[in-house]
């Protein structure tokens, strides 16, 4: 039932000769929010969102009142709720309202004139649903433009059931009572109906199967987007995971689906609703839809396990994956509770005749493309060895996609050469020439090519080799930028961190050193504090972070000094001791053996030495406790957390932590520099009455300030930030051992324009598990096949 605001919203935006999407996007609201205010779905708006509206429609003050004042709902009281007043402010004055985390919904909402009355927490998960919607639909539509979907038009996808073995009982799967007819559905179709034929299906549950490079990636996107144009606000939001990396005997699904939306979208990890994380609630309230991509790229014994885990729930959902891989796990357990299944079917020729000839170039004075001849030779001689092999492979869009890439989009190639059986005798090798020539192929010079870079093909794929290798290692298929060194030993990540952390630290030391003694004695100071507290860090880090054969993640918050900003919800009193107990440690360990060396070097006798190094310890302890525990502390007061979509793409996610990390430092080295020197100075002298005499002064106490907050604080980011691990291995260490170029960030992004890597969220992932397998295995024995003109062209 529409209210009085959501006639008046849909008169202003008429007026303003505004379509929904258009006054959706000037906005920066959803689709289904305009839709959802106008039609009276959404009884209760919140106040930020309709100033959004009245700013895009360009009102008049008095039409931005009356639109304000018909928004703004009133309990029977006549208060407003949730701390909402009609001018927009928070009631302590400060900026717009935030999304607050709302009290426990009540047991009996009274009705209103427009429905029902959602309950605050109901009302703040839909907004932040709409969000997610908003950064799927756009993060799935630029990666159909990446990978040329709609040029010129999608290949044909189609399905058709498959074996009655595969699906459950069709009373199940329509939810029937006992007694009913389970009469089957009728599930056949193709791409662009694939979001009817899902609701179809009373149980909301469908797997779809097909062989690799079949079109199962394509039409899972394809369902995301038309699922979000055709879906009410009340509808959940479909979200695509990489199923392959999920451990079902390690966690539950609810909790992988909330751990994978907070990476992809950092700002769910905010406390949300009734004590749980935002992602938490969306999962648990249905809000999301889970579209499972890849069964088949789960662990060979953890397939049984995850189908199991599938069927201990009931959530809606659609999977994919390769027939052989599911109906395996069906034969270990049962198939998936209450699910249809359809599997998708081959391109015919007739698709290769209406899509290939389109995807070249017209040549002057004639109007047949270099396809005709191939396509003349698949008609009139289907059973020659050539034409067999060739048919066979060019039956999947990836095979067909990968031979429009090289011989359609690259100027001078002859598709005629795939039919040359000298060099290719079976279809397997074919489809590694394809996939041979597409790497090479992505890389070829392109004069005038704007943004991409001029890397040699060869690099390229021994570069692309070992992030493909790295995958294969960590068993994953998605390429995290924060794990890119862990396809390393963890001993070998121990001792990489802590020779970059001394280094640092030596070099740190010896240039603020030199400030206050010579130069020759702080060289060697530099190198003896480089030594120790490379080993203490490499000690933490083994502990903290290798022993547990973990990563640091990505953090979900970010630094503000100013500003009314939510809170984390983090314990700054926690943050104290738990930095007050890692200060006394590494404390300790570094002034007891400093204090050894500096026995050693005076030559004192071994008591002395051990009196010296236990008196060194606990006062170094005593320095850094109080100074970490309150720089954490601190630290917490600054942080908020992150906006819903602050993780479009992997470089934003890490450009985000890089300025976190950078805002850590400037608020971590000073304060814990100068805390550590006022520190030594409180310290020093009241334990001399205990411990002696103790050389100590004013500059020593300066110098010790100055080195440790500066050494401080980088050798806390190369070791337990996601950003500082980033730097030690991706920015040093793999490009100095030949693993990957200097500049990682241009080569991946650059990889994702070519079509070679495709985002995922937060993550890149190979345009194609066959890809990613085919270049971990590395490099192969070159070939040459001809081109239009006559000439040879390597194969890589």
């Amino acid at each position: 039932m529409t209210s009085e605001f959501s006639a008046l919203l849909k008169r202003l935006r008429r007026e303003a000769n505004l379509t929904q999407e258009a006054l959706a996007e000037r906005a920066g609201v959803g689709v289904r929010t305009i839709r959802g205010l106008e039609t009276g779905e959404r009884a209760d708006p919140r106040v930020t969102t309709v100033r959004l509206l009245a700013d895009a429609l360009g009102l008049s003050p008095e039409e931005r009142e009356r639109l304000l004042s018909t928004a703004v709902l009133r309990t029977p009281d006549g208060e407003v709720p949730d701390g909402r007043v009609p001018d927009g402010r928070v009631p302590d004055g400060g900026g717009p309202a935030e999304p607050p985390v709302p009290p426990a919904p009540p047991t009996a909402p009274e009705p209103t004139p427009s429905g029902p009355t959602r309950s605050p927490l109901d009302a703040v998960l839909a907004d932040v649903a709409d969000q997610v919607a908003q950064t799927v639909a756009a993060r799935w539509r630029r990666e159909e433009e990446q990978r040329q979907v709609h040029d010129p038009y999608p290949l044909p996808v189609r399905w058709r059931p498959v074996a009655e073995e595969l699906t459950d009982h069709w009373a199940n799967i329509r939810r029937l009572p006992p007694g009913s007819d389970p009469a089957p559905l009728e599930l056949g179709g193709q791409l662009d109906a694939i979001v009817d034929v899902y609701r179809r299906i009373p149980s909301g549950r469908l797997v779809v199967l097909g062989r690799s490079g079949s079109g199962k990636t394509i039409l899972t996107v394809r369902f995301v987007l038309d699922h979000l144009k055709a879906g009410g606000r009340a509808d959940a939001v479909p979200v695509i995971f990489s199923i392959g990396s999920w451990d079902p005997t390690a966690i539950t699904l609810r909790d992988w689906l909330a751990a994978q939306l907070r990476r992809d979208h950092p700002g769910l990890a905010a406390p949300g609703p009734g004590g749980t994380n935002l992602a938490e609630g969306l999962v648990e309230t249905g809000r999301i839809l889970p579209v499972l991509d890849g069964f088949d790229e789960i662990a060979d014994g953890l397939r049984r396990p995850a189908l199991e885990a599938l069927n201990a729930t009931t959530l809606p959902l659609l999977l994919t994956s390769r027939p052989s891989e599911y109906a395996a796990a069906v034969a270990e357990t049962d198939v998936l509770t209450s699910a249809a299944a359809v599997e998708l079917g081959d391109l015919t020729l007739d698709d290769l005749a209406a899509y290939l000839p389109r995807t070249t170039r017209k040549a002057r004075g004639r109007s047949a493309s270099g396809w005709e001849p191939v396509l003349d030779a698949l008609r009139e001689r289907p059973r020659s060895r050539a034409a067999s092999n060739l048919a066979t492979v060019l039956t999947t869009p990836l095979m067909v996609t990968l031979a429009r890439a090289v011989y359609s989009d690259a100027p001078g190639g002859d598709p005629a050469a795939l039919l040359d059986t000298r060099h290719f005798g079976t279809p397997e090798e074919l489809e590694e020439h394809l996939l041979d020539n597409f790497v090479t192929t992505a890389y070829r010079h392109r004069p005038g090519s704007g943004p991409l870079r001029a890397w040699e093909p060869e690099r390229a794929r021994h570069w692309l080799g070992y992030l493909a290798h790295h995958l294969n290692r960590l068993d994953t298929p998605d390429l995290e930028w924060w794990r890119l060194g862990y396809g390393m030993r963890r001993t070998t990540r121990t001792l990489v961190t802590a020779l970059v952390i001394g280094l640092t630290i030596a070099l740190v030391d010896g240039v603020v050193g030199a400030l206050f003694d010579s130069l020759t004695y702080q060289l060697l100071d530099g190198l003896v504090a480089g030594l120790l507290t490379g080993l203490l860090f490499g000690i933490a880090y083994w502990f903290m972070v290798a022993a547990k054969d973990a990563a640091v993640e990505p953090s979900a918050v970010r630094m503000r000094i100013r500003g009314g900003e939510r809170r984390t919800g983090r314990n700054p009193l926690r943050r104290l001791v738990i930095g007050a107990l890692c200060g006394l440690v590494f404390g300790v360990g570094y002034g007891f053996v400093r204090g050894v060396l500096n026995g050693a070097i005076v030559h004192a006798r071994l008591p002395a030495v051990l009196a010296g190094s236990i008196g060194d310890g606990i006062l170094y302890g005593l320095m850094f406790a109080l100074a970490a525990g309150p720089t954490f502390g601190l630290l917490t007061l600054f942080e908020t957390p992150l906006d819903i979509r602050s993780a479009l793409n992997p470089i934003s996610l890490l450009r985000t932590n890089g300025r976190t990390v950078a805002t850590q430092l400037l608020v971590w080295s000073p304060v814990f520099g100068v805390l550590v020197g006022l520190g030594s100075m409180a310290v020093v002298y009241p334990a001399a009455a205990v411990l002696g005499p103790v050389v100590w002064n004013l500059t020593a106490a300066l110098k010790l300030g100055l080195i440790s907050g500066l050494g401080g604080a980088l050798g806390y980011v190369f070791s337990l930030t996601s950003w500082g691990q980033w730097t030690v291995f991706s920015r040093i260490w793999l490009p100095l051992t030949g693993r990957l170029p200097w500049s990682v960030v241009a080569f991946l992004e650059d990889a994702y324009r070519r079509g070679v890597l495709r985002q995922a969220g937060a993550v890149y992932q190979f345009r194609h598990a066959r890809l990613q397998h085919h270049l971990a295995r590395g490099p192969r024995t070159p070939h040459r096949a001809p081109t239009a003109d006559g000439a040879r062209t390597v194969d890589h």
